[in-house]
Order: structure tokens, then C-alpha cells, then sequence
């Protein structure tokens, strides 16, 4: 046997929380890897934000040692990866380093819309399917169903579908032995030169970036000196090996196998996710294909609480994009909050775990604005122009039109779902495309709706609507005509540049509604009225007023004359006028985050 034909790469891919970590946390534990005494649940999930919320963020990598039957020894490497819609691209990256896939299914709640699209994703990289039904321990387990599912939903034979109770630890031989006999070796040849894709990275303080490479061909070891082929620059590799959870230091990688090198890169913009590594004294030919562009859907500006941590911020993001592709930023400023940077972004939740990585492992107090989506704006002129941010919308009159992103969605659901999950749509201003019934229990429903709607609180109102049965799934499809306005929200008669959006006209007048109360609620009272507007123009569409705090001045006053205490409110009200004449009204971080909320939160 060949040192590559003693290699498996494989990656667990599913629709969310149908238990990819489970199934890793008990593959692991068979090996061996960990003792019974350091083991925790959810063990490839190592940042804190992953163990709260329950779901993967990042795709990781751990070599398993197997003995099968026979006595032949072989080298597993597995990469678990997120099930949520918004971190595709880490599946993506994953699937491209692997030769094989083991598709998982929920026995109670059967093939979903992720399950399909992670399946279509596999099955362009080619990569051999191992049909997997997880929780057959639940009471509410329909194996026969699901066998039916996989066979007509996903194409695949369900005679081959292992059964496994990933909790209890079920069937997890019978997974072993099928990537062993149904995942193909990796094909590569160690004598060619070194070919290797970079599919991730991180930073480490004292050593420099930590480069996650799978190599094709060649050899990696320790002294040799690597270049990187999308800006040639070259280093000398200073430690080499693969991962058990820690790193653990090797001599070599040969080619088919999965593991990371140092080579102390301090410069990070260096290192690229999707770049191919080679030796700089025998090169390979050509670089091999990398992955594709990231293309975000959702933007909005990041800026520091405190103007001075600018610099601190921008090096944070850098650190940052090496460990998430996805994430994409270009500088910024703002009247309102000065300088920082406009962002890009996956979705929401990409969104929101950004912002909690920065404030816990980088120490930043940042502010997020409200987010938006890229919409393609036709000008008088001929022109044609896409804008992201509300700072950049043209002035009305130089408008002919403008057009914003669409997306065909697909809902999965139980039949008796069906109804209110309709009504979200047309609310959301969805077009039914097309309703077909999957089985006698389950119905997809495909719409054509606009991205931003979905944006702010589609997906928890589908999950809340249908107790989290319903799965959703999207891909973007072009744009179509809207009718577009800014709304600015006037706080003491002034524009904060910071809180505006674009919105349709359509929902102007709910939004402005929405986001005036919410600043009532979290601006603290001055001595002053504070009125918040929210406008379209110079047309003022909402408002709510802040109501100062007041002294009592009549309180020496016993009795006597009314006009007396008349006088003395009276000289309060001038001094109030004068006061708001001068008076600037704090904006705390709260209120910028509320805006963000939904109704629900």
C-alpha cells in the first residue's frame, strides 16, 4: 500500500442542528484521542460564541488514527463544518479539501433545504456521498420515511444509509469502516513538486500565522523554503504537522494529506484563503483553482466607540480576515462617529458573530450601523451607479430609477405550517414561484422575494411560526425595479448620518415608527425637549419627543398669586430654549444596537 491509499479526507456537511459535532465529538472519542476526563461536548467547536449558541461557526480540522479490521492503520482526516446558511462559504472551502462526504439526515425531521443545497455543493467537487441517518434514538424517529426521502428528495441509494445515534454512540463502527471503503484515497504524487491549497488560517501571537494547508503534491517539511503564488512572497517553513485537537509537530506532510504549517508570516495580508503554496526553489507549473469569490449581501460600518482605537480596530479586522474568508471591509467615516470601516457580510448572523469575535477576542468596543444590501441605482445622466450606503445615495431629482437585489427562496415545511408561512411571505413582499407537495407531511415552496426583506427578521419568524420545522434556504438571483427612498432620522432637528437607511416606500413609514421609538426609549432625558423625525426629504413621516426633566421652581411658593408661579415657569421655558439652542444630545451605543433589534427582542 502506497502512503496515499492509507489516507481518508472526509467532511460531515447537514442541515442545521442535525448533529455534525455530535457525530465528530464521537468519532474522536472512539480514537481516543481525548481521555473520558478532558472531554467536552461539542469539542471541535473551540471558540466560546460556538459553545452558547449551540452551532458551528468555523470549519475544523483533526486527523483520527483508525486500525479497521484487517490490521491495516489508516490516517482519517475529518473537517467538521456549519450547518447555517450564512457560513456556506466555510463548507465550500471544506468540501474542496476532501474526497469524500458523509451526508447526515435527521431521522425525525428528515431531508431539509440545507441538505439539499450542501449535497449539490458536494456533488460538484465530485466528491463520493455516504447517505448517514442520525438520532434514530428519538422518539419521534421515522426511519422508513426518511429512506423514502433520501431516495426520491436526494437521488442516492437509502439501502446504503448507515444508522446512527450519534448520542448514544450507535452504529459509529459501521461509520468508520464506510470511509474506509467507500471514500477514495486521495490521488497525488509525493515526488512532483509541492502543490498545496491554504483553506484556512489563524493568528497566533507568538508564533505568527498558523496556515491550514491540504497538499495535492510533494512534500512540505520542516527548513524548506515556500512561496506563495498569488504575490510570491517567500519564507522558510519553521514547524510542520497535523491536527489532534492540539498541534501536534511531524517531520513532513506528504501528498493527499491534511495539516497546517508556520513559517513565521508576521506581514498577515501575506497569507490568502484559497492560495497555492509551492517550493521556491522548484516551483509546480500552475497554481491550482481556488476557491470562489465571496460575494457579501449584507453591509453595514463598523466604528469604535472611542475614536482613538481606530488603528487598534483595523489591525483586529486583519487578524480576523484570516481566520474568516467571508468577511470583507473597506474604510469609512461618518459625521456622527468618525472614521471606521463599511463591511460586508454573509447574512445576519455573520453579522452578529463578527461583532461579538471583536469585542471578545480582540478587546474592541465597536458600534455596528443599521445593515443594508447593494442596490443598482439608474441616474439621469445614463449613468448607473450600486450603493450600499445611505452617505452615498444620489439627491432625488438626479434619479431615473433603481433596482435592489432578489433571491429565490425555498421553504421547507410540515402541511400545517403552510398557511402562516404564506402570509410571511406576501408580507415580506414574496411572489409564489412554485408549492409542491414532497410527501403526504411535508410541502417547498419556492419564492422570488427581495434580499432585504429577509434581512431583519425573516428567518426567526419562520422558525417561530412553524416551531422550528421549517428550513430556509436562498440563492441570489438578480435584481428587479423598486421604489427606493433615504430615510434620515433627525435628532434635534440634525440628520445622524450614522442612523439612516434605504428603504422601499412602501414600509418608510413602519420603519420610521420603529426606529423613533426605539431611540425614545434609549436616549436618557436632558433638560431640554428632544424630538426625533424620522424623514424622507424635507417631509417629515414620524415622531416622537423626549421629555425634559424639570425642576420644580414653584416649591418655595405657598399659596399666593398664580402669577407669581406663572413667572417663574415662565423664566424656566427661556432658559430651556436657550439651553436646546446649545444643547447636543449623546447618542449611547444602546440606542444604535436597538435599532438593530427586531420587535420580538
Amino acid at each position: 500500500m502506497t502512503s496515499t491509499e492509507r489516507i481518508r479526507n472526509f467532511c460531515i456537511i447537514a442541515h442545521i442542528d442535525h448533529g455534525k459535532s455530535t457525530l465528530a465529538d464521537r468519532l474522536i472519542q472512539k480514537a481516543r484521542l481525548v481521555d473520558d476526563r478532558n472531554f467536552q461536548d461539542q469539542i471541535l467547536d473551540n471558540m466560546d460564541i460556538e459553545r452558547e449558541r449551540g452551532i458551528t461557526i468555523k470549519s475544523q480540522a483533526v486527523t483520527i488514527p483508525y486500525t479497521d479490521s484487517g490490521g491495516i492503520e489508516y490516517e482519517l482526516n475529518l473537517v467538521d463544518t456549519p450547518g447555517h446558511v450564512d457560513f456556506s462559504y466555510e463548507v465550500s472551502r471544506a468540501i474542496n479539501s476532501c474526497e469524500g462526504a458523509l451526508l447526515l439526515v435527521d431521522a425525525s425531521q428528515g431531508v431539509q433545504a440545507q441538505t439539499l443545497s450542501n449535497m449539490y455543493l458536494a456533488l460538484e467537487h465530485n466528491l463520493e456521498i455516504v447517505p448517514v441517518i442520525n438520532k434514530i434514538d428519538m422518539a419521534a424517529a421515522d426511519i422508513p420515511a426518511v429512506k423514502d426521502q433520501i431516495d426520491r428528495d436526494l437521488g442516492l441509494d437509502s439501502d446504503t444509509a448507515l444508522l446512527v445515534s450519534a448520542r448514544l454512540g450507535t452504529g459509529i463502527d459501521e461509520v468508520f469502516e464506510a470511509i474506509v471503503r467507500r471514500i477514495p484515497a486521495p490521488r497525488g504524487d509525493p515526488a512532483l513538486p509541492l502543490r498545496a491549497i491554504i483553506f484556512d488560517c489563524r493568528y497566533d501571537p507568538y508564533r505568527g500565522v498558523v496556515v491550514h494547508v491540504r497538499l495535492f503534491d510533494g512534500k512540505l517539511r520542516k527548513g524548506m523554503k515556500i512561496r506563495f503564488m498569488s504575490n510570491n512572497s517567500c519564507y522558510e517553513v519553521e514547524a510542520v504537522g497535523f491536527f489532534r485537537l492540539a498541534l501536534i509537530e511531524q517531520e513532513e506532510l506528504a501528498a493527499g494529506s491534511v495539516g497546517y504549517f508556520i513559517a513565521g508570516v508576521k506581514t498577515v495580508s501575506d497569507v490568502r484563503v484559497g492560495d497555492t503554496v509551492t517550493g521556491a526553489e522548484n516551483p509546480c507549473e500552475r497554481a491550482l483553482p481556488g476557491f470562489r469569490e465571496v460575494k457579501p449581501v449584507v453591509f453595514s460600518s463598523i466604528y469604535p466607540v472611542d475614536s482613538n482605537d481606530y488603528e487598534e480596530l483595523k489591525i483586529s479586522l486583519e487578524k480576523l480576515k484570516l481566520n474568516d474568508a467571508s468577511l470583507i471591509y473597506e474604510k469609512d467615516s461618518s459625521v456622527a462617529l468618525g472614521f471606521g470601516f463599511r463591511c460586508g457580510f454573509l447574512g445576519l448572523l455573520h453579522l452578529e458573530v463578527i461583532q461579538e469575535r471583536l469585542e471578545r477576542e480582540f478587546n474592541q468596543s465597536v458600534i455596528f450601523t443599521a445593515p443594508s444590501v447593494k442596490y443598482k441605482v439608474h441616474l439621469r445622466s445614463g449613468e448607473e451607479i450600486f450603493v450600499d450606503n445611505p452617505q452615498d445615495y444620489p439627491e432625488e431629482g438626479r434619479i431615473e430609477s433603481a433596482e435592489e437585489p432578489y433571491i429565490r427562496a425555498s421553504v421547507m415545511s410540515p402541511v400545517n405550517f403552510l398557511g402562516n408561512i404564506m402570509t410571511l411571505c406576501l408580507e415580506k413582499r414574496g411572489v409564489q414561484v412554485n408549492m409542491s407537495y414532497l410527501d403526504q407531511k411535508r410541502v417547498e415552496l419556492i419564492y422570488e422575494m427581495p434580499l432585504a426583506e429577509v434581512l431583519f427578521d425573516f428567518y426567526d419568524r419562520l422558525k417561530s411560526i412553524s416551531r422550528g420545522y421549517a428550513s430556509f434556504d436562498y440563492d441570489i438571483t438578480g435584481y428587479k425595479s423598486t421604489e427606493l427612498v433615504k430615510l434620515d432620522i433627525l435628532l434635534n432637528g440634525k440628520a445622524v448620518d450614522a442612523l439612516s437607511q434605504l428603504v422601499f416606500r412602501g414600509n418608510a413609514y413602519e420603519r420610521a415608527r420603529f426606529v423613533c421609538e426605539r431611540l425614545q426609549e434609549e436616549i436618557p432625558r436632558q433638560q431640554f425637549k428632544i424630538p426625533i423625525q424620522g424623514a424622507i426629504g424635507s417631509q417629515i413621516i414620524a415622531r416622537e419627543t423626549i421629555n425634559p426633566v424639570r425642576k420644580d421652581v414653584r416649591a418655595k411658593c405657598y399659596g399666593g398669586d398664580i402669577t407669581r408661579k406663572r413667572k417663574l415657569l415662565e423664566k424656566q421655558k427661556e432658559g430651556k430654549k436657550r439651553m436646546k439652542m446649545v444643547g447636543d444630545v449623546e447618542l449611547p451605543q444602546s440606542a444604535f444596537l436597538a435599532v438593530l433589534k427586531t420587535r420580538e427582542d
